[in-house]
């Protein structure tokens, strides 16, 4: 079993064997998890370390090799799932009126994604025209555990992580999502939007963002690609795909969830 090098000041924890490569959680909710957390941040580059929060204590599984997410093909996969959502779209599924009941009005299905064509990845944004992607975390964490349905009481996580994007890979997040397609979406997204992940809450996965989308143009496209995702927050329905990418225009965080 490999273990590695703390930073100082921790609170009591232990290494996680199951495991690979091993991980350091916190034994209890930590005092001042903003604090820590940056603190920590910090000393990334020496320690190798990626501290993450979790709502409840991890149960990590067989981890995913940083080599598979490079080796992963984000936009065929990402286009292919485009084809089959848009069968979908084109089959105009939505509820028909004669299985409502009598005093509920039929309404018209969201029309989703306003594309006929694979538009491919969403560009980027301009590293000048947005923030630091190691000063946003601590801003969004701060506004999750002010939230009363946020992260509560959290734990540390630390994670032997080359990217912020590989940390669902490697310490294989118990949800039912497939790993290394998401670290490699996760990648695309640090690429182009100065992403980081930054906590976990049973199967939800929250995401600063230092370079959100400033159009609606652009948020438009860049809800397309958390649409592909799979994630059922974003596929249940609602909000309609029109509000869900105005709700994209400058936000700093992002969320998903998989059951």
């Amino acid at each position: 079993m490999t273990h590695f090098a703390l930073p100082d000041g921790l609170p009591s924890g232990h290494f996680l064997p199951p495991a690979s490569p091993t991980l350091w959680q916190s034994d209890t909710p930590v005092a001042e998890p903003v604090q820590l957390w940056t603190r920590c941040q910090r000393h990334e580059g020496v320690t190798g370390l990626r501290p993450v929060l979790s709502r409840w204590p991890i149960h990590p599984g067989p981890a995913s090799h940083p080599a598979e997410i490079a080796a992963y093909q984000l936009e065929p996969s990402l286009e292919a799932s485009w084809r089959s959502y848009r069968e979908l779209q084109l089959s105009g599924l939505g509820i028909p009126a004669d299985l409502l009941p009598a005093d509920v009005q039929p309404w018209e299905p969201d029309p989703g994604p306003p594309y006929e064509q694979w538009p491919g990845l969403a560009p980027a944004v301009d590293a000048a025209e947005g923030n630091d992607p190691e000063q946003v975390p601590p801003l969004v964490l701060a506004d999750l555990l002010a939230d009363p349905r946020g992260l509560g009481e959290p734990y540390l996580v630390l994670v032997p992580a080359a990217r912020s994007a590989d940390i669902p890979a490697v310490m294989a997040w118990d949800a039912d999502v497939p790993h290394v397609q998401l670290s490699a979406m996760l990648r695309s997204w640090e690429d182009r939007f100065g992403i980081r992940v930054v906590a976990f809450h049973h199967a939800w996965i929250y995401v600063s963002v230092a370079r959100p989308p400033r159009t609606a143009a652009h948020a438009a496209h860049v809800a397309l690609e958390h649409v592909l995702t799979g994630a059922y927050n974003v596929n249940e329905g609602w909000p309609p795909f029109a509000d869900y990418a105005a709700s994209l225009l400058g936000a700093r965080l992002w969320s998903f969830w998989w059951d």
